[in-house]
């Protein structure tokens, strides 16, 4: 396998997270989102990715794009250390705590959005970042609610990193970066300081690639 990937990128920081959760060897393709006006509108890179996004995933000859797709992808392909519960309902609520982070936080806060803010709109420096912490604040008010629940353990759900838990450690790495006030969420501070002490997630840190600037 293969990932294109940038260490900075919160999508493929959680592919990364659950590639070395499954055990799973890869290489890597170090896409820069920067230089060059942003190596992943090359075409040669546009080709394999439309979107022009990282992650993508190259598996057996095949492409795969979207960070939560690539995911259930592995493991449904490696069904070992699994990152989804067997019961419908329990998977139903992993997704519901992914895809808060992954659908509805990050896309508006990641770096096109981010650059369309001050490069077209002329937002300021400190207008992108109160953008950026007003979103993080909305989506973790929900989050911290939802996570106290009984089904909540060490980790999102349960006492095993699960799919919410590759979601959510990129997610509070970027809220440390931009210097949110994260006091009000003490769950999602816990959740983020037990994963950490897990190898697989220290590996795929941002600071721990070979791409890190």
């Amino acid at each position: 396998m293969k990932l294109y990937s940038y260490y900075r990128s919160s999508a493929a920081y959680r592919v990364r997270i659950a590639l070395n959760l499954k055990k799973l060897a890869y290489d890597t393709a170090f896409i820069h989102l920067v230089k060059q006006g942003g190596e992943q509108r090359l075409p040669e890179y546009a080709a394999l990715n439309p979107q022009k996004l990282v992650p993508s995933l190259e598996d057996k000859g095949q492409i795969f794009t979207q960070s939560l797709a690539i995911i259930e992808y592995l493991d449904e392909t490696h069904p070992e250390h699994p990152l989804l519960p067997a019961a419908p309902a329990e998977r139903a609520r992993v997704r519901a705590l992914a895809q808060l982070i992954a659908c509805d936080t990050h896309p508006l806060n990641n770096l096109r959005v981010l650059q369309y803010l001050q490069n077209q709109l002329g937002a300021s420096e400190a207008a992108k970042t109160e953008w950026y912490r007003h979103w993080i604040h909305e989506s973790f008010t929900a989050l911290e609610t939802m996570l106290q629940s009984v089904q909540t353990g060490r980790f999102c759900h349960g006492d095993a990193p699960t799919l919410a838990d590759c979601c959510l450690i990129p997610q509070v790495y970027n809220a440390y970066r931009f210097r949110c006030d994260l006091n009000a969420f003490p769950t999602i501070q816990r959740i983020n300081a037990e994963c950490l002490k897990l190898p697989e997630f220290q590996a795929a840190a941002p600071e721990n690639q070979p791409d890190a600037e």
